[in-house]
């Protein structure tokens, strides 16, 4: 299922009213997929009415949660780039984003699936903008010399999905530090 689009742009108070809508989603999603609706809404502050207007049913809105997330990860790597710090240092904290939002997402993964089937193209085409985004920080590390010439966005991922299958518990953070240090420096080795 996809999530339906008009050829008319939303006016502003509505583009703020689904903004926060996703917002509210995403975070209550992460805590209870099976959240009340009603909830969503009120804790955005608008009435169901105007949630049902933006996303016709659960599915809808999971799904554009999960768009909306994918976008802002990939959106990041660009911004990153736009820093006072080397490549590398972008790449590094990008690589930190994408397995904190992958392992946030693990619980919403059954309810997505749930949504748009485990053979939509929504899987295939984030995919292919996440490795987009990577692809773009590896070509500014490769052009500074950063990271080896032979360094291939899509094994990079794979590197990360590893990483994101840290177990829970209070030594995550200073772990997946740890494997992502690793990475980086297998990435800068030969460079």
């Amino acid at each position: 299922m996809t999530t339906p689009t008009t050829a008319r742009p939303l006016r502003a108070d509505a583009r703020r009213n689904r903004d926060r809508l996703l917002a509210v989603a995403a975070e209550a999603l992460l805590a209870d997929v099976e959240v009340p609706l009603e909830t969503v809404a009120e804790r955005a502050g608008v009435g169901i009415g105007t949630l049902y207007r933006h996303f016709p049913n659960r599915d809808a809105l999971v799904e554009a949660v999960y768009r909306h997330e994918v976008e802002a990860l990939c959106d990041a790597a660009p911004d990153l780039l736009r820093g006072d710090g080397p490549a590398v240092d972008a790449l590094r904290e990008w690589m930190g984003r994408f397995v904190r939002y992958a392992a946030t997402k693990r619980g919403l993964g059954a309810a997505l699936r749930a949504a748009v089937g485990s053979e939509s193209p929504l899987f295939a085409e984030t995919r292919q903008r996440i490795l987009g985004a990577l692809a773009i920080l590896l070509d500014a590390c490769r052009a500074e010399g950063s990271v080896r010439a032979d360094a291939d966005a899509d094994d990079v991922m794979r590197a990360m999905w590893g990483v994101w299958l840290v177990p829970d518990g209070p030594e995550w953070d200073a772990q997946v530090r740890r494997l992502l240090d690793l990475v980086v420096n297998g990435l800068r080795f030969g460079a």
